[in-house]
């Protein structure tokens, strides 16, 4: 991954999703885990998705000059898809997508991704980069040829918290809010012992 590169890019203020930037994550079972974000690009950002589709375009060329062996497929997948449009499984986009390019980046476990506040800070604390947030990520788009598949991928970078938002998928109660708030017994003073007991 290099700075500078054409087939790299640094986005301006997204949205990030399904972030699992400080420990490696596994989609599902038996996957390689890795680091990764899905990163919400506001349509109205055309300056970003102008860099990004030029990066892709960059990648594409790359990609007949190596690992496609000269040959460009005649339809070679991306990972920017449509939050207005459907998922690769025909499902819709959750409504956080609406208005958006969708995209996924991911790095392997032995590469974690530097996460930092809005002056270069490092951020050491999990919950304070999570699903709702905001900020901007470096990415870099790739050509991939494996198991005979042949497309345009995205690799993960550093990562920049930029200001904070709604939490996605609904944060997790608080124990005041599951079981409701704390309880005083009321008490009387047995008049016996003089002890202080529950009603």
């Amino acid at each position: 991954m290099s700075y500078g590169d054409t087939t790299n890019v640094t986005t301006g203020e997204v949205r990030l999703s399904f972030v699992h930037l400080f420990k490696p994550y596994a989609f599902q079972p038996g996957q390689e885990e890795k680091f990764s974000t899905t990163i919400l690009l506001p349509k109205s950002d055309a300056a970003t998705k102008q860099r990004i589709d030029a990066a892709i375009d960059a990648a594409k060329q790359k990609g007949a000059r190596g690992c496609w062996n000269g040959v460009t497929p005649p339809v070679v997948p991306t990972p920017i898809r449509d939050g207005d449009g459907v998922k690769q499984d025909g499902t819709e986009f959750g409504p956080e997508c609406k208005g958006h390019w969708v995209f996924t980046a991911r790095s392997s476990a032995d590469y974690p991704p530097e996460v930092v506040d809005r002056n270069s800070n490092p951020i050491l604390s999990a919950s304070d980069v999570y699903s709702g947030c905001y900020g901007r990520v470096n990415v870099e788009f790739y050509a991939y040829n494996f198991n005979g598949k042949k497309g345009v991928g995205c690799t993960l970078g550093p990562v920049q918290k930029l200001r904070d938002g709604e939490a996605l998928g609904g944060a997790t109660p608080t124990a005041a809010q599951a079981f409701g708030a704390p309880q005083n017994p009321q008490t009387r003073v047995d008049p016996i012992t003089g002890e202080v007991v529950p009603f």
